[in-house]
């Protein structure tokens, strides 16, 4: 058990073990995330977190570990949701009824403009921005409906967060982190047709209360060598890891030319109309990882084409961004 994790929860499920064990089993494989068990129970390891399942005369032990406040919070709605799926309610100790969701906070727009002909750059501002921006590449951010006060996903009796439905529902699309300083971070929204984001961009927001939750969603690989590979939802992302990376890294983007910037003089950085034909064509993939976004069907193309290749799992991320109209990615 590692020592930085050090905001705990804790719960009890009664009776029931053997449908806890498998629930959480079953969550670990889904997620692809370590599993350890001994014989007194097991723990699953996700985002430096500990979630783990101690066997007691009648019920069973629920213990929380993790390096942040809000974590725990995540981890406590995680394993709510988990065991409520096999019939089981967890008593924890403690809930924090009524608050909101682990991880949100609110920050106001502070203003928009046209970074480049397909980029709009939005500054959001608040005393609780500075926790963006490090450790994880991105956020999701929580748009009320337009016209509806807003009302924000908060904590239940049970530990599970509750979202708002109906005409209360939230638009909740990713965007990674551009810029961030003490007190505000920047994002990037891509332009394109049937967007609400797009729309509330363009609508003159400045003002305007909005959710920020994370973040999450990993960080720049750690490799010797690393490729990035993507389409113009997944440029933002690209321009930051080319700003964390200190390996021999190499990016090829599809998109506008106007819309690559500082990054058409990069030397690291080439531009291309067919990413998947881009992507076979590097045949050298020893000791490298490979990074790659853009739609779904292209992820999942790709992700079929390395494994052909023989690299590893471990070794490549193919993440679908967007499905047919829905481009919330940036």
């Amino acid at each position: 058990m590692s020592h930085l994790r050090t905001f705990r929860s804790t719960g009890t499920v009664a009776t029931a073990s053997g449908a806890a064990v498998a629930a959480l089993k079953t969550r670990a494989a889904a997620w692809e995330v370590p599993l350890v068990e001994d014989d007194d129970g097991l723990s699953m390891m996700v985002w430096g977190c500990e979630l783990r399942l101690t066997r007691q005369t009648d019920s069973l032990r629920i213990d929380l570990l993790a390096p942040e406040k809000r974590l725990v919070g995540t981890l406590q709605d995680t394993a709510t949701d988990v065991f409520a799926e096999v019939g089981l309610a967890v008593q924890w100790d403690h809930v924090n009824v009524g608050a909101l969701a682990p991880g949100l906070s609110l920050l106001r727009v502070e203003h928009v403009v046209r970074r480049t002909p397909n980029f709009i750059r939005v500054r959001l501002r608040g005393t609780d921005a500075a926790r963006f921006g490090t450790g994880s590449l991105h956020f999701r951010l929580l748009l009320p409906p337009q016209g509806r006060s807003p009302q924000w996903p908060r904590v239940s009796e049970t530990g599970r967060t509750v979202w708002p439905e109906g005409e209360d529902a939230l638009h909740r699309p990713v965007y990674t982190i551009a810029d961030h300083g003490a007190d505000w971070i920047d994002f990037d929204i891509f332009r394109h047709a049937d967007s609400p984001t797009c729309t509330w961009a363009e609508a003159d927001p400045d003002g305007q209360l909005v959710g920020v939750l994370g973040p999450g969603g990993g960080w720049c690989p750690d490799a010797r060598r690393l490729w990035l590979f993507g389409d113009e939802t997944a440029l933002p992302a690209i321009v930051r890891m080319l700003q964390l990376t200190e390996a021999d890294v190499r990016a090829v983007l599809r998109c506008a030319p106007e819309d690559l910037g500082s990054l058409a003089d990069h030397p690291a950085v080439t531009r291309c109309d067919d990413l998947l034909a881009a992507l076979q064509e590097v045949r050298d993939l020893d000791d490298g990882f490979v990074w790659f976004a853009a739609s779904t069907a292209e992820a999942r193309l790709a992700r079929s084409d390395l494994l052909e290749r023989g690299l590893p799992k471990g070794r490549f991320s193919a993440i679908g961004y967007w499905s047919g109209n829905d481009c919330a990615a940036g």
